[in-house]
Parts: structure tokens; sequence; C-alpha cells
């Protein structure tokens, strides 16, 4: 084992500085708000702040589902939260969410704007008000809810332990890396396991589980997150590969993944979605280049 072995913990942890890696300048030990920013407000009564991470690409891929069966309430308007530059501690962003993580929902269809914060509580908010992808059999709206909550309770150790300790800290050490590949591991043979039985994780329908799951980890074993599919051996989970696949090709995920995505080929960076013809004529690619032909 390698990394430093002289470290004992102080009797009272005190915060002194940013600890270095990814994001170390926007981590605090402290809630609220650090600045006076209001959110802005569009033209359809749902109205979603987030960016492109795996929690934001749930809820946009569950939009384009309902908008693509004709749900056309369903319409909404996607304002980009640039995490990197702390606008998730703006004073309008923690009324939506007080724990400053995206994504965060409010519907103007209600008589009072309703606010909807954690990305399952979404997920389950927007499938119970148009009625679809998720079951209305109580059989199988609980085994859709046991995934749901299993991809809920089981990322923070791909995202904050994993990611974190391969991608994202300022340095690699064993340790940790082996404690959450470890555990990464066994949460794809969990997910394999069950779909060698069937063929969406919570039976034969595709549900809001799916999309919570395949966020992540479809995302993880297609290649896109992390860049750690070769590390973790990803082609070992056939049953979980063949899954991920398969959503990955439906045109509402591939929509979906596409808002408030800003970072890898520009013709899949969508910023902003605030209609259906954004994805024809604003994605980042095509910005650019009007941009750049209007110099």
């Amino acid at each position: 084992m390698t990394g430093p072995t002289d470290y004992t913990p102080d009797e009272v942890w005190t915060w002194n500085a940013p600890s270095g890696g990814t994001f170390a300048s926007i981590n605090r030990p402290v809630a609220g708000a650090t600045h006076d920013a209001d959110l802005p407000v569009g033209a359809h009564p749902l109205q979603l702040y987030s960016m492109g991470t795996p929690n934001g690409a749930k809820v946009t891929i569950l939009l384009e589902e309902l908008l693509a069966l004709g749900e056309t309430q369903a319409e909404y308007d996607a304002w980009l939260i640039r995490i990197s530059e702390g606008e998730q501690f703006s004073s309008g962003f923690v009324a939506a969410n007080p724990n400053s993580k995206i994504p965060a929902l409010f519907d103007h269809s209600t008589e009072t704007p309703t606010r909807v914060f954690e990305s399952g509580a979404i997920l389950l908010y927007l499938a119970e008000k148009f009625g679809h992808f998720v079951p209305s059999d109580p059989a199988e709206r609980t085994e859709t809810l046991n995934w749901l909550f299993w991809q809920m309770g089981s990322a923070p150790y791909l995202g904050g332990g994993f990611g974190h300790f391969y991608a994202y800290a300022p340095e690699k050490f064993q340790y940790p890396i082996d404690r959450f590949t470890m555990e990464v591991k066994r949460q794809l043979d969990v997910l394999d396991r069950c779909l060698a039985e069937r063929e969406y994780v919570a039976g034969n329908s595709y549900t809001i589980a799916d999309i919570a799951i395949f966020a992540w980890y479809g995302a993880l074993v297609l290649g896109d997150l992390y860049n750690a599919a070769a590390f973790l051996s990803v082609k070992d989970y056939a049953h979980v590969t063949r899954w991920a696949a398969a959503i990955a090709a439906r045109p509402a995920v591939r929509r979906g993944r596409m808002v408030n995505l800003t970072w890898g080929p520009l013709e899949g960076q969508l910023h902003e979605r605030h209609a259906a013809s954004d994805f024809d004529t604003n994605t980042e690619d095509k910005r650019q280049a009007q941009n750049g032909d209007a110099e």
C-alpha cells in the first residue's frame, strides 16, 4: 500500500483552507448563500436549474421521455447552473434547494410554485404528475422505488467515493481507490445479477429506476464517466452493458443527456434548453458558429 501514514486527526477538526483537487474552491463546511442573485424564469410551467452531471441528466432524460409521449405540459426551461463557479450558492438557488446541489425544479402550474429538490424526488414528482414511468400496481411500484432508492443510496460511493479519489483528488492514494473500487464493482455485480433475470431493473417496464441508475452506472459502463471503464473491467458485467446500450439508444435519452452539458463534443452540448427546436438550432457548435459569423 502506498500513501502517507503519519497523519493523526486533530481532537477537533478545523477548516483552514481548500483541500485541493477539482471543486476544492467551492467546498466549504457550512450551508447557505454566498451572494444574492435571483433565478431566471422562462415561459414554461416547469423551470429546471441544473447542470449535465449524472444527477442533472436524470431529470432532463425524464422530461424528454415525457415530451416524446405527447405530454405537452412537460415542456420546460432548463437553466444552466455552473457549479464550478459557485452559482449553486446564490440566494435564489438556495431558496430552491437549501442543500445547494443540482438539480432543482420549480413547478409554476400549481397555485403556489412547488419546489422540488433531490433528483430522486424530482423523478418521482414528475412521474406521478404525468402518470408515466412509475407503475400503478402496488408490487411493481414498490419494486421500482426499491431500485430508485438503491441508486440514491449507492451513487455517493460511486461519485463522492470512487470518482473523487480516482479522478478528482489532487493525489492518488491506493487505499481509498481500492476501497471504493471494491464497492463500485460490488454494486455493478448487484445490478448485473438483477438484469440477468429481467429486461429492466424493476421488471419488464422502463421506469424512473432505469433512468436514475442509467445516468450513473449506464454512463460508467459506456465509458462516459471518469474514463474508468477499463479500470473497472466493465466488460465483466454483460447484462449491465446490454441494458445501458439499449437505454442510451433511446432518442429521448440522447436528447436529455445533451441538456445543460458543458463538456465533450460541441455538437452534444446544449447549455440551456427553452424549446424543442433548441436541439436543432442552439447546440454549442451551432451557437459558436453563429457568433463567429456575427463577428
